[in-house]
């Protein structure tokens, strides 16, 4: 017989060890003592790697042992057949047919074990039978087993508790959707805080810049941009003129974007606990730091700039030496390979400023903090920023363009006006493509803003147990000593 792990049944035995008197095989019919009566039931015989002793004297009444010699006989006061059973109540002795295993002793976990069946206590796909891992509590089990007590997390209790969730993501290391679901939860929880301060920032801002470029914009320079036949010194004046009103549109743009970023920083901080914020108390809390977050995000532009004018400054100058060639290449080297820093420094950098808003950190502290968070997991926060980004000016663009086209339909040149002079435009097209842009930034600002306060909560999680931190201030009582408050 096969080592089967698992119940046994009556009359079984293992494969060798077995000690006599307990139940085992029945003998084959044709190796039974042809004087025996035919209705008895079989007895067992003494074991094979047991052998009788010399001089020893043969004992017929003893349990698991067969009468042997000449005129032994069997008893005619046998029990009827089929009532034969093993003995009950011992230490260890297996269960017979119709009968289930003695529950197992009470344990640490989550519920009840789950009853006998497969993957349950006992039964096929429990510890410690072929493919488990194991024995358990009770007898092993079948094969491709987990436990005794039903395996794994899933098993039969319904998995590891969830974590808990007092506000729009769980206290917990998140994963990319988790983040970008709880930006947008956010947005649709608190939509009234949210979209007031992104409609008011975004109306502001696009109202100042609609101003500038109809009243103090000169168009001027796009012209000669446009003009084949423009003079070396002309084109460099109008490129300098059209590099500053983009500066300064730039600028307004900026001012309003840190305005909207320090706001939406205390309300997705608020959504993560699970409690609202209006948008005066948002204001109340990040005026202090708005200073300081304005002048974070001018800096962390100066060093960009001056990492890409050192990088493209020697193909330059090789350039204006009259190596005109190879200054080219050089310059669009030193540009690339500045790019490539200082994408990797704005990664690193990328947390200060909800940083600087949480922790009331001043400028240079919350760049420290921000590196530190970010160290080893430069590559995942850029894929996650680089998605959010996407997704969100995707989203706005599918807005603003149909308003920038019926900006250009409702002026006094029409759609190929514009696009044979896009600078020569009127009030109509900058009202209606402003109008596209409040939009598209309403979409934006809360999008962006709320992933990167998202990951940084999720950097300190990580790091940090920030979610202890967040257990207590959401209010949840025993969060952490193996309780599941909120879930």
């Amino acid at each position: 017989m096969n080592d089967t792990p698992g119940w046994a049944s009556p009359g079984s035995a293992p494969s060798e060890g077995q000690e006599p008197g307990t139940s085992g095989p029945a003998e084959p019919a044709d190796r039974q003592n042809p004087e025996e009566p035919a209705d008895r039931p079989q007895q067992p015989r003494q074991p094979a790697d047991r052998p009788q002793q010399p001089g020893q004297p043969e004992q017929p009444g003893q349990p698991g042992q067969a009468p042997q010699g000449p005129g032994m006989k069997w008893s005619k006061e046998q029990p009827p057949p089929s009532q034969w059973s093993a003995p009950t109540g011992a230490p260890g002795t297996p269960p017979g047919p119709g009968r289930t295993p003695p529950p197992p002793p009470p344990g640490p976990g989550w519920g009840t074990p789950p009853p006998a069946g497969p993957g349950g206590y006992g039964g096929p796909g429990s510890h410690g039978g072929p493919g488990g891992h194991g024995g358990g509590y009770g007898a092993p089990g079948g094969p491709g087993g987990q436990g005794a007590w039903g395996g794994a997390w899933g098993g039969g209790w319904g998995g590891p508790p969830p974590a808990a969730k007092p506000g729009v993501i769980p206290l917990r290391p998140l994963g990319v959707g988790e983040i970008l679901d709880g930006a947008v939860s956010t947005m649709r929880t608190y939509w009234r805080t949210v979209l007031g301060i992104s409609l008011t920032v975004a109306v502001l801002t696009e109202i100042v810049v609609v101003l500038f470029q109809g009243l103090v914009l000169d168009t001027s320079s796009s012209d000669v941009l446009n003009d084949p036949s423009a003079t070396l010194s002309e084109l460099t004046r109008a490129m300098g003129d059209a590099l500053l009103n983009n500066g300064v549109i730039f600028l307004i743009t900026l001012v309003g974007t840190v305005a909207a970023t320090a706001l939406l920083t205390t309300v997705t901080s608020r959504a993560v606990l699970g409690k609202p914020v209006t948008t005066g108390e948002a204001w109340r809390d990040a005026r202090p730091q708005v200073l300081k977050l304005f002048g974070l995000i001018c800096l962390l532009l100066l060093i960009t700039a001056g990492i890409v004018t050192a990088g493209s400054l020697p193909g330059i100058l090789v350039t204006v030496a009259g190596a005109t060639g190879p200054g080219v290449a050089l310059t669009v080297l030193g540009i690339i390979g500045a790019g490539v820093v200082a994408l990797w420094l704005m990664i690193r950098f990328s947390l200060a400023s909800p940083t600087l808003m949480l922790e009331k950190q001043g400028i240079v502290k919350a760049m420290t903090r921000s590196a530190k968070l970010v160290r080893g997991s430069w590559w995942r926060i850029f894929g996650i920023q680089l998605l959010a980004t996407v997704i969100a000016n995707v989203v706005a663009s599918i807005i603003v363009i149909p308003f920038t086209f019926l900006a250009a339909a409702l002026g006094s040149d029409g759609v190929s006006g514009f696009l044979n002079n896009p600078g020569d435009v009127g009030w109509t097209f900058l009202i209606v493509s402003g109008i596209g842009s409040v939009i598209g930034a309403v979409i934006t600002f809360p999008i962006t803003a709320g992933v990167t306060v998202l990951l940084y909560i999720d950097q300190r999680i990580r790091r940090e147990a920030l979610d202890l931190e967040l257990a207590r201030a959401a209010g949840l009582q025993g969060y952490g000593t193996g309780t599941n408050p909120g879930s």
